[in-house]
C-alpha cells in the first residue's frame, strides 16, 4: 500500500505577512527611545546600578540580532542614540558582560484566545570549541562544549511561552514539570504534544496535574503502567488507542504532527546564530533568553495563515 501524499498549503495572509517580515528589519521595532535607561537608586548598601535591566537588555538585543561582539555592540548602540539625538551613557563591554551574568531577561508574549496547547521541544547548540572544518579535518575535539535549549511554544501564537537551558548531559523528559511551572496557573492548559522521550511517569503526572491531555506517542516496546495515578490512566488510554488504530493513523488523529512547528521555532532559535558566545553558564541562559525575545518580538509582527490547498 501506498504512502498518502502529503497535502500542499497556502499562505492566506500573505501581503500582511510580507509586510511583517519587513518590519522584522526595523531598528523602531527594537529601540524605543522613550525606555527607562538610567536606573533608580535602590536604596541598598554599595555601588549603585547606573543601567536599568531594559537598558541592558536592548544592548543585548542589538548584539543577538546583528552577531556583534560587545565592543561593538557598544559603539552601534552609541551611533544609534546619536542619530535619534539621544544624549545618553552607554555600558561598555565590560559592564555588559558583568550584567548579563544577573540579568532578567524579559520575554514579552501574548495570551492565547482560550486553553493553551503548548507544543514542546528540545535541542543541542554549541558553545565553544573547535569549528566545523577542523573537527572534520582532524577529528572532534575534547573541548568541544554543547548545551541543551528546552522550550514550549503556543501552538495558536507561535510564541515561546516557557524555557529551559541546562547541561547536554540532563535528559528532555526530567524538565517538562519545570516548563510547565513557567506557565501561570490561571492559564489553563488544554493539551501538551511532545515526542516520545517525554513518555514517563513523571510527565504523564505533571500533565494530568494542570488539568491537561497529553499527545505523547507511547514507546514502541511500550506497556500498560499501573493504574494508580491520572496520568498513568490517560497513557494507558493512549496506548489502547495507538495500538487499536495504529501508530500513524493515531498520530494524525491526534493532532501530534503540531509538533513540528516546536521543531521549526528551535530552528529559528539557531538562525540567529549557530553557537552561544558566551563561555559562563549564566551567560549563556542570559544569551539564550535574549534570543527568545527577539524571535517573540518577531512572531508578535504577524505569522503566516495556512489552508490546506490540492
Amino acid at each position: 500500500m501506498s504512502r498518502p501524499t502529503p497535502p500542499a498549503y497556502k499562505i492566506r495572509n500573505w501581503p500582511g505577512y510580507n509586510e511583517a517580515l519587513k518590519r522584522r528589519g526595523s531598528l523602531t521595532i527594537w529601540f524605543d527611545p522613550d525606555m527607562a535607561w538610567e536606573a533608580a537608586p535602590t536604596g541598598k548598601r554599595g555601588r549603585q546600578p547606573h543601567y536599568t535591566d531594559a537598558a541592558i537588555q536592548t544592548c543585548l538585543t542589538m548584539k543577538v540580532l546583528f552577531g556583534m561582539a560587545l565592543r561593538q555592540t557598544t559603539g552601534f548602540v552609541e551611533s544609534l542614540l546619536r542619530l535619534i539625538g539621544l544624549d545618553r551613557d552607554v555600558p561598555d563591554f565590560s559592564t555588559l558582560s558583568r550584567r548579563q551574568k544577573t540579568l532578567k531577561v524579559n520575554i514579552p508574549y501574548r495570551a492565547s484566545d482560550g486553553p493553551l496547547h503548548l507544543l514542546v521541544d528540545s535541542t543541542g547548540i554549541k558553545v565553544e570549541g573547535e569549528g566545523e572544518w577542523n573537527a572534520r579535518k582532524h577529528g572532534g575535539s575534547k573541548r568541544r562544549v554543547w548545551r541543551k535549549l528546552h522550550i514550549g511554544i503556543d501552538e495558536q501564537t507561535l510564541e515561546i511561552r516557557a524555557t529551559e537551558f541546562t547541561s547536554s548531559d540532563i535528559g528532555d523528559a526530567p524538565l517538562l514539570p519545570e516548563l510547565l511551572d513557567q506557565i501561570p496557573p490561571e492559564q489553563e492548559i488544554a493539551t501538551v504534544t511532545a515526542d516520545g522521550a517525554f513518555d514517563t511517569r513523571k510527565c504523564h503526572d505533571a500533565i494530568a496535574a494542570r488539568g491537561a491531555s497529553a499527545i505523547i506517542p507511547p514507546r514502541s516496546n511500550a506497556r500498560p503502567w499501573k493504574s494508580d495515578t491520572a496520568g498513568a490512566i490517560a497513557r494507558n488510554e493512549i496506548l489502547r488507542t495507538s495500538k487499536r488504530l495504529g501508530r500513524t493513523i493515531w498520530r494524525r488523529w491526534s493532532g501530534y504532527h503540531r509538533r513540528s512547528r516546536a521543531e521549526t521555532k528551535m530552528h529559528c532559535v539557531k538562525l540567529l546564530g549557530q553557537r552561544l558566545s558566551a563561555r559562563e553558564f549564566d551567560r549563556q541562559v542570559a544569551e539564550f533568553q535574549v534570543r527568545v525575545a527577539v524571535l517573540n518580538g518577531f512572531t508578535a509582527l504577524g505569522i503566516p495563515i495556512t489552508e490546506a490547498v490540492g
